[in-house]
Order: structure tokens, then sequence, then C-alpha cells
């Protein structure tokens, strides 16, 4: 409970941050961290009732020092009737958001197994709130001038964290090393960066912005290999490396398009690329490279099969989620549990919703299997799965919100899908990423600001830590 009252406190400061010194950015982060440094050494034991009270108190003083009040207001989702079974509609049930703790699910209810049962009693009967209690602020980064829009963790690798921001930089975060660090500022791109994605193996990263170039960076020597410029000179909004062929990148720009692009060469091939309309702003592949989804500002999602050795893509399957609500985020899971093995998207919509669907075939067909109230509506706002596929019943996701809070959701649960929630930006949340063992979650605001949030361990004892496999 202390934890949560230290994330409380660090909200405050934080919404009032901007305030306290508008000129000097680096006076105002230097004071965010020590204070988050003081609420760790000096909040042990402290009786509730005192934290309430001081809460309180420490609001009003900050909001008559100011002049004005940070308390976030609330957002009421809206009721789209469908129109077609090609189309899915927000439910009027689900008005309340994960701040309540409530959510609104469609027919398709999970039924957990025996085994998981039994699983879960061999590591040791953990709840999954306990396995995702996030509590502490392990660092923050505060490199970048403007939003970043985007992290990701390298592949398999627990300490390095890529950062796409709109002041036209990417960087590379340690955030295992004592202390934590900046490895690095890449400087390429003239105009925002928009999109980033690692390789396979690690050694190449790619980045997308508004400036309509794709740069190709060697991680090792921290040098630009190449830069490509959009075929229709257009803003590039998303980009991911082929999983099953690093050598081509798929881009989405804001004519519409999904572009495939040869690397190695700096050229499209022929075929390679499709009109989807609006602007492209997210994709998402499976694991074998050849299904392919991507979402624009209209509201839509279209599947596209990938011929490995061309780069030819093909129209599949396209479903109409919200009209005129933009898919923000895109992401691809084989299965989620033990309960639900079954090919799923995790889709942010701004339409004040984060679904989950199944995929349905090899053409990449969708069908909703569940969606959660979620504050968005202007900004784009990411999801994730969790990493590691627990053997406890239920399944988390992480997303952003423009509440200014981060959400852990159990997309398995009926009732009250919140197990966990961050407080500590001041801002909307727009990029949230693990690391690959779930040690360490980053989260990404408006105003640029990283923090790396640690994980509070279960209390499981050896034996059982060593059956669990």
């Amino acid at each position: 409970m202390a934890a949560v009252w230290q994330q409380q406190a660090f909200a405050i400061d934080a919404r009032y941050n901007a305030h306290r010194a508008p000129n000097h950015p680096n006076f105002r982060t230097l004071y965010i961290r020590r204070r988050c440094q003081l609420l760790r050494e000096h909040t042990k034991g402290e009786d509730s009732v005192i934290r309430k009270h001081y809460l309180r108190i420490r609001s009003q003083l900050l909001q008559q020092r100011y002049g004005v009040s940070c308390e976030q207001s609330s957002i009421h989702s809206r009721s789209i009737s469908a129109r077609s079974s090609s189309r899915i509609s927000e439910s009027p049930e689900i008005s309340q958001f994960p701040s309540e703790n409530n959510f609104a699910s469609d027919q398709g209810v999970l039924v957990p197994t025996k085994e998981a049962e039994a699983s879960r009693a061999i590591v040791g009967g953990t709840s999954i709130a306990e396995n995702y209690a996030f509590v502490g602020v392990h660092h923050i980064f505060d490199q970048h001038t403007a939003g970043v829009t985007m992290l990701k963790f390298a592949n398999n690798d627990r300490s390095r964290l890529c950062c796409a921001s709109f002041d036209g930089t990417v960087s590379i975060c340690n955030v295992t090393a004592n202390p934590p660090h900046v490895e690095v500022v890449l400087k390429g791109h003239k105009k925002g960066v928009t999109g980033c994605d690692w390789s396979v193996s690690n050694d190449l990263m790619v980045s997308c912005s508004l400036d309509a170039t794709l740069c190709l960076w060697d991680v090792a020597s921290q040098k630009c290999l190449r830069v490509v410029k959009d075929q229709m000179d257009a803003e590039m909004l998303s980009c991911l490396f082929q999983p099953a062929n690093n050598n081509m990148v798929i881009a989405g720009n804001s004519r519409g398009m999904v572009e495939v692009l040869n690397v190695s060469t700096g050229i499209y091939p022929r075929g390679g690329s499709s009109k989807l309309g609006g602007k492209v702003l997210a994709l998402a592949c499976d694991a074998s490279g050849q299904l392919l989804w991507a979402g624009n500002n209209k509201g839509t999602i279209v599947s596209f099969l990938f011929d490995l050795e061309t780069g030819k893509l093909s129209k599949l399957c396209r479903l109409t989620v919200v009209e005129n609500c933009p898919i923000t985020c895109i992401s691809w899971r084989a299965w989620i549990s033990r309960e639900a093995r079954d090919p799923t998207l995790l889709v942010n919509c701004a339409a004040n919703v984060l679904y989950l669907f199944r995929v349905m075939d090899k053409e990449g067909g969708l069908q909703l299997k569940r969606k959660f109230a979620v504050h968005h509506k202007n900004c784009l706002v990411r999801s994730i799965f969790c990493p590691i596929m627990s053997f406890r019943q239920g399944a988390c996701v992480v997303t952003g919100s423009e509440d200014s809070c981060v959400y852990f959701l159990n997309i398995e649960r009926e009732e009250k899908p919140c197990v966990n929630k961050l407080q500590g930006h001041a801002c909307p949340v727009l990029g949230v990423s693990f690391n690959y063992d779930e040690s360490l979650l980053a989260t990404s605001d408006q105003q640029g600001l990283v923090i790396v949030w640690k994980r509070e361990k279960p209390t499981t004892n050896s034996a059982q830590q060593n059956t669990y496999v």
C-alpha cells in the first residue's frame, strides 16, 4: 500500500511540475527525480489516514501556489451503432473507464481449465495482480524535448530501450546499468520520428519520420547506414522489420499506402505497395511474416498476404472497427494463455476503446473477442501484450491512456479487469514496452518523459519457484 501512496504523491507533483519552472526544464526533471527518491526513502510505516490527509493538503497548496487545478477531467465515450458485418461499434455498456475498474465484454467468455488450476498451485498460487505489481520507479529519462511516440525494448534483452520522439531523434538507453543512462541519441531525421523497430538480432534499427524518410541504423557503430525517401514523398507514420526477412521493412505513409522496402538495396520491389487509404498509423505481422495487418486513421484494419520471396502484398480482409476513429496501435500474439490459444490482435482505437480480436483464418479475418474502455480520443496511444505467458489463470495487457495513467488489464476477467494502475505521468501516456522477462516496464508521454517501472516480485518460496518451468 505504501508504494501505491508513493505513486499518488508522485503523480500530484508530476502534474504541477510544468508550472514550477517553465523556462528551466532541467530543474523540473531534477526536482521530480529527487521527489521520487525522497518518497521511496521516507514513506515506510506511515499511517494511511495521515497519507490521505497529506495528499489532500499538498494538492490544495499546489493549486493555490500555481493558481491552476491539474485534476484530470473525465472523458465520456460515445456509442455508434453497427452498420454492417464489417463494422465493429462501441457499446454503451463500456462508458466506465478502467480507473473505475469496470469493463464490458462480448459473449465469447473463456472458461479456465483444471490444468490451469494445477499449474497455478505449482507456481505458488500468486494472483495475476501480484504477478503484475509494478509499483516503484526504477529510473526517469528526459533526453527528449517533445513527445516520445514509441518505445521498444530490444528482442530478448533486459537492458536496451529504444525511444522515438517528435523532436526528430531516436535514443537508445541502457536501463539496467548502474546508473541507467542514455547510450546514444541518433540524429538523422529533420522532423518528428513516428516509429521504430529492432531487427531480430538487434544489430539493426529502423526509424521513420514526418520528413518522408526511413533511416536504417547500425546499433554497434551508432551510424546511419541508409536513408530512403518515401516513394510518394509522403510523411512516414509507421514501420517494422519483416520478421522472416530483415532485409525488408514494411512502412505506412500519410497517403494511405502500405509499402515494402528492401533496405539492403534501398529499392521498393514491384508489387510491394498497396493502397489502404487514409493515414497508415499502425502495422503488425504474425511470426511467419506471411500475414500483415495495417490500420489507418479512418478506423479500418486490412489484412495482407506477404510474399516472402518477392515482397509482393495482396489484400485479404477489410474491417471497419469504428468509422473515422484512428487505429493507433496493433499488436499480434500467437496465444495469450493456457485457456486462449488462438492467434489474437490487440488494437487501440481512438474511440475510447481497446479491442481484442481473434484471428479467425489464414486470411487474417478478425472476430471481436473483448473490448475495454480506455481514455483515448486524440493521441497516438499504444498498448502491448505482457511478454511472459503465465501458467496462472488470466492474461494481461498494458495500455497507455490520455488520463496520464498506465493500466494493466486482465483480458480474461469479466468484471473489474484493471489489476494495476500506474500514476506518475503528467500528460497523456503514449508508449509502453516490457523488457523480455517482464522485470521492467517503460512508459512514455506527450512531453517526452520516459519512466521505467520495476516490478515487485510475488512472494513465493524457493521450492515453489524451482518447480516453475
